[in-house]
């Protein structure tokens, strides 16, 4: 496998919108605090959620092709299969299956939980993950209308991989607080 600034650069190159390379940013250090819980390769699981929406512009958010289109594109880039399958099966709707392993269940919650926290972060007064509180975060998974486009039940599939909601929303914000400069919060 490559360098981390080898895959950062083939992010830039294929995402133009800052906020979305914000959201594959969020993504990499969730992935990598789950891998460690997990006692994964951390390297291989950042990667994975740093990568996963790298199809997302050309796609155009087509559901039925996203996701397909990056793992056929990553297949090219020395990433182990499990990564792509990952990065593929995090938008189960375009394959037709279900997620079945820890790492799809971890890439899908992971990513997912991102656009919840910065939601939550942007009701704050300050705006700042670092004032996030994971309660907060669980409550606003129950008000559906709060940020309506998360899928509450793909975060909520940390269940499926042993993590309570209140646990996956510390170790969640816990990820994301050294990086939050970066993700403009």
């Amino acid at each position: 496998m490559k360098a981390r600034e080898y895959y950062l650069d083939l992010l830039n190159k294929n995402i133009k919108n800052p906020k979305m390379i914000a959201h594959c940013l969020a993504s990499e250090a969730v992935l990598r605090a789950l891998a460690k819980r997990f006692n994964e390769d951390e390297n291989i699981w950042g990667i994975a959620g740093l990568l996963h929406d790298i199809d997302v512009e050309f796609t155009e958010g087509d559901s039925m092709r996203h996701g397909l289109v990056g793992a056929d594109l990553l297949k090219a880039e020395d990433l182990p299969t499990d990564a792509i399958d990952a990065i593929r099966m995090h938008n189960e709707e375009a394959t037709g299956k279900e997620r079945e392993t820890l790492f799809q269940h971890a890439l899908a919650a992971g990513e997912t939980i991102t656009g919840l926290i910065f939601a939550t972060a942007l009701v704050y007064p300050d705006k700042k993950i670092s004032s996030v509180k994971p309660k907060s975060v669980v409550k606003r998974m129950k008000q559906k209308a709060f940020a309506a486009s998360v899928n509450r039940g793909t975060i909520m599939e940390c269940e499926k991989i042993g993590i309570p909601i209140n646990e996956f929303a510390e170790l969640s914000l816990e990820a994301l607080k050294p990086i939050a400069k970066e993700l403009g919060f």
